[in-house]
């Protein structure tokens, strides 16, 4: 059974949405809440600032990945054992994929039959926020546009033109927070967003404590409760899980350089029957004893390129590795990795492909289908995913044939015990994935 929760939404990508969710989060749990959280979209970024304001996982709500009968399930496992689930959107409250599938925080909304706390950027504007605030109410009736935070603020005159402005709406929606603007709340960024929590975690953390500071006294914290509170219990599946195909024992990388990895994922290997054993490239001399398999998932190895390729026998201890068999799935970062260059340092060298930033940004949702065997799959194999990035490989390989808003076209690597390509995948919407990489590695502990 769903609880109270509620989503908060943006009317663009940057109104602050990430910072009001976050300090929310954080600021609840001071109060003795047990608050959960979630992101949607593919987003890995977000879901670790929410992790670390709410001590427990951050989960994704993805409805194109997954599909949409998953978002309630998926919303359940998060919210298990929570007073409230705070569910941060994606861009702006009614954008989603391309394709016109549901996708967006409005659509996630909908099907979560949660209300919508919108944060709204003041910037520059008082009585037009309100023509703001009345579009997006009525945008789409099957939203509940519940509450509003003002953000970046100038003033308490600027804040008192921008109530008397929605007060006078003719269906006024309550303002139930406030926000100045403030250089502290700026957190750090990069060519892919937020830096990763887990690469300044001292800093993340200091500017957190500040931000539920300000969330505590700029925000009604009872009227935010009052909103999710009011959202009907709503009945849940629970989410598949993979059948148990064999026991195996599985490598994931960690770490600073590698932190793009969906809790998800990891919980539907386990269900499938693997022990997963967490290791870190930048500072691990090899590979964990006794394993049959290895995932490297996403990061930022492009930023930390020198240090990885410093570690020398961790690199050398994974080529030999794979060359005999071991049985490997990479994702993005861990395509680098493989690679045998990045940006002119050496990498592991388990793929005959280099690697170099770009000036151009790869996003956007992909259907791909295998052309060859895999470990997580034989060639025909669909798999739904998505891509983020700002470099490219030299060849683009061909183990993929991908299809986006732009076209169709190849990518990655894939051998009968490798799968290393850009495409980052949710398990809990492709459980057959999982049951195939475990049995496939269970198989190498059998042989």
């Amino acid at each position: 059974m769903l609880g109270p929760r509620l989503v908060v939404a943006g009317t663009h990508s940057g109104a602050g949405k990430t910072t009001v969710a976050t300090g929310l989060m954080a600021a609840l749990r001071r109060q003795g809440r047990v608050v959960a959280s979630a992101k949607v979209g593919p987003d890995f970024i977000d879901p670790g600032y929410h992790a670390l304001a709410t001590g427990r996982p951050g989960r994704n709500l993805d409805p194109w990945m997954c599909g949409p009968s998953l978002i309630g399930p998926l919303a359940g496992r998060a919210a298990s054992g929570a007073d409230v689930l705070v569910v941060e959107g994606v861009m702006g409250l009614f954008d989603g994929a391309a394709d016109g599938s549901p996708s967006s925080t409005a659509d996630v909304a909908v099907a979560l039959d949660a209300p919508v706390l919108l944060v709204v950027d003041c910037s520059s504007q008082a009585a037009s926020v309100a023509a703001l605030v009345h579009g997006f109410a009525t945008f789409d009736p099957r939203v509940r546009v519940a509450g509003v935070v003002l953000n970046r603020l100038a003033s308490d005159s600027h804040e008192a033109m921008v109530r008397a402005a929605i007060g006078a709406m003719a269906a006024p929606v309550p303002v139930v927070g406030a926000l100045r603007r403030d250089e502290r709340l700026s957190w750090r960024d990069r060519h892919l967003g937020l830096v990763p929590v887990a690469e300044r975690p001292d800093e993340v953390a200091a500017a957190l404590d500040h931000l539920a500071d300000l969330i505590a006294e700029r925000c009604d914290l009872d009227r935010v409760l009052a909103v999710a509170a009011a959202a009907e219990p709503l009945e849940v599946d629970d989410v598949p899980v993979p059948t148990r195909v064999g026991a195996a024992r599985i490598a994931v990388a960690g770490g600073r350089a590698f932190t793009f990895q969906y809790p998800d994922n990891v919980e539907a290997l386990e269900a499938a029957g693997a022990e997963v054993v967490p290791f870190d490239p930048l500072h691990d001399p090899a590979l964990p004893e006794g394993i049959d398999g290895l995932v490297v998932g996403g990061g930022f190895p492009e930023v930390m390129a020198e240090a990885l390729a410093a570690n020398e026998a961790l690199r050398r201890d994974v080529a030999r590795r794979v060359a005999d068999g071991l049985v490997t799935w990479a994702e993005c970062g861990g395509l680098l990795w493989l690679a045998r260059s990045l940006d002119g340092h050496p990498m592991v060298g388990a793929l005959p492909v280099d690697a170099a930033m770009t000036d151009r940004l790869t996003l956007g949702y992909r259907t791909a289908v295998q052309q060859a065997d895999s470990p997580l799959g034989p060639a025909g194999t669909v798999l739904r995913g998505h891509e983020f990035h700002c470099t490219a490989t030299t060849p683009a390989g061909a183990a993929l044939e991908l299809t986006g808003r732009t076209g169709t076209g190849p990518g990655g690597f894939a051998t009968p015990t490798v799968l290393a390509s850009y495409l980052h995948v949710h398990l809990a919407g492709q459980p057959a994935l999982a049951e195939a990489f475990v049995a496939a590695a269970a198989a190498r502990r059998a042989g």
